[in-house]
């Protein structure tokens, strides 16, 4: 199969076609994504639906041990979709899918996310998940930079990541709700 025939097979309107395409698609490869990625957005729920998941799996496909070349592609046309006139919830998809198979040439753009009100936390998340020193530079210089209110969460990301950060503890030891009941010993 190739992108024209998946493109027309995830536009059927037999879901039983639909659902065949997306799951063959990760043998499809990289110049499958920005295709599907305008599908994402299509009218007919299931048709997006379907997109969505077809990139998935090209996604998977790269990601497999010993195939570094179609990783590199995917990885490539996955940036490209982080641009600021794609829909923020395919963004957010993106995020996710390039934390699965990316490394340090996808944390620039995922990190200039991280000025983004809508897609912070997943910006935030998808970079404590890319491994090297990289992301863990990206994620101190987004800590400098963000609003008081998120900075308790770029901290967490931090310390998941084995970082020591001062002057801001865990928000989870914060109690949530106020208690009658005393310290032992008073």
């Amino acid at each position: 199969m190739n992108t024209d025939e998946l493109i027309a097979r995830i536009k059927s309107s037999d879901e039983n076609v639909r659902t065949a395409a997306w799951q063959a698609a990760g043998k499809v490869g990289a110049e499958a994504i920005q295709p599907l990625a305008a599908l994402t957005g299509a009218q007919e729920l299931e048709v997006a639906r379907a997109a969505q998941r077809a990139i998935w799996q090209i996604v998977r496909h790269a990601g497999r041990p010993g195939a570094e070349a179609e990783k590199r592609a995917a990885v490539e046309k996955l940036i490209l979709l982080l641009a600021n006139d794609q829909p923020a919830a395919l963004r957010r998809d993106v995020l996710w899918m390039l934390s699965e198979i990316a490394g340090d040439e996808a944390v620039p753009p995922m990190a200039a996310l991280l000025d983004n009100a809508e897609l912070r936390e997943d910006a935030r998340m998808a970079l404590q998940r890319i491994p090297g020193q990289r992301s863990i530079e990206a994620l101190r210089a987004g800590l400098d930079r963000a609003p008081a209110d998120f900075k308790f969460h770029i901290a967490q990301s931090l310390r998941a990541r084995g970082i020591d950060v001062p002057g801001l503890p865990s928000q989870k030891l914060k109690p949530t709700r106020g208690t009658s009941v005393n310290p032992a010993g008073r």
